[in-house]
């Protein structure tokens, strides 16, 4: 019998390897493969060993603004994020009485996580279209010259864009709340109206701190699902691209190891990010500890 539960801890042991080596082998190839050297190719055995490719791609490969793509997705990852967390919070909170309704909003917020991405994409892309020719068609019958002579479009990446990624972020940082909430200790709030606080007082001073690291949480959430989402931005983002519409685009051209090196930079800010966001929340959970303390 311990012959036979040892076999088993080693089949289940030889198959996490596998499935580890399978899930992240392909990003350790890529980061590898960014450090070849000035005649490497994209495909193993390396030739040579250097940082050539990222000073290459420092200078800016000449094909498309790197740069400026990574500053408008670092910029629309923060704005959805904040607004990631401020409406998961308050509908959370909002959640936790009954009212007209409560089933059908919950429904109609979590139903974007199952409707195709590429699909979303394409309908908000058209209710923006129509709305573009409604605005048009008012200039013209109105007359305001505005509108005729400089409007384009609404799409954009704070218009349709921040909206369709708020579609992905929002269903998580709701569920993730409702989690919350299921598990709060309701006596803490009554200690707190016992000793003469305000409803707000008693958010802030006691609610807020003791679900803070569950916000840091949902923050993550929303910085990283904006940061890297392609699909739901590929039709609604307008005149501008964000660093994954660019990366696609790079594949279709690049053919250096430059794409590999890039591949390697927003892989260590990922890490860079989800460290942070990981330190803040040990540190929020300590000062929540002193607290229930």
């Amino acid at each position: 019998m311990h012959r036979t539960g040892s076999r088993g801890f080693y089949f289940f042991l030889i198959f996490f390897v596998l499935f580890a080596l399978f899930l992240y082998g392909p990003m350790f190839s890529i980061i590898l493969l960014s450090f070849q050297g000035p005649n490497g190719g994209l495909t193993f055995p390396m030739n040579g060993f250097s940082f050539h490719w990222f000073g290459e791609l420092w200078k800016g490969a000449g094909v498309v603004d790197i740069g400026s793509a990574f500053r408008r997705s670092l910029l629309l990852g923060f704005v959805v994020m904040i607004l990631t967390v401020v409406l998961s919070v308050a509908a959370g909170l909002a959640f936790r009485k009954q009212f007209r309704g409560a089933e059908l909003l919950f429904l109609m917020t979590i139903a974007s996580l199952i409707v195709p991405s590429i699909v979303l994409s394409l309908g908000v892309a058209l209710e923006f279209r129509l709305l573009d020719e409604t605005i048009k068609w008012f200039g013209g019958r109105f007359e305001i010259e505005k509108i005729n002579y400089e409007f384009q479009t609404t799409l954009g990446m704070f218009t349709s864009g921040m909206g369709t990624q708020l579609t992905w972020t929002l269903p998580f940082g709701l569920l993730i709340m409702f989690a919350v909430f299921n598990r709060f200790d309701k006596s803490y709030e009554e200690a707190a109206r016992d000793l003469g606080a305000t409803q707000w007082q008693t958010i802030r001073e006691v609610v807020l701190p003791i679900i803070a690291p569950s916000i840091v949480g949902i923050g993550l959430f929303g910085f990283t699902l904006s940061y890297d989402e392609l699909a739901r931005s590929s039709q609604v983002m307008g005149a501008t691209n964000t660093l994954p519409l660019e990366l696609r685009g790079l594949t279709t051209t690049v053919t250096t190891p430059i794409i590999y090196a890039l591949g390697t930079i927003t892989t260590l800010f990922s890490f860079v990010v989800i460290g942070t966001f990981f330190l803040i929340f040990w540190l929020l959970s300590r000062s929540r500890s002193k607290v229930l303390r």
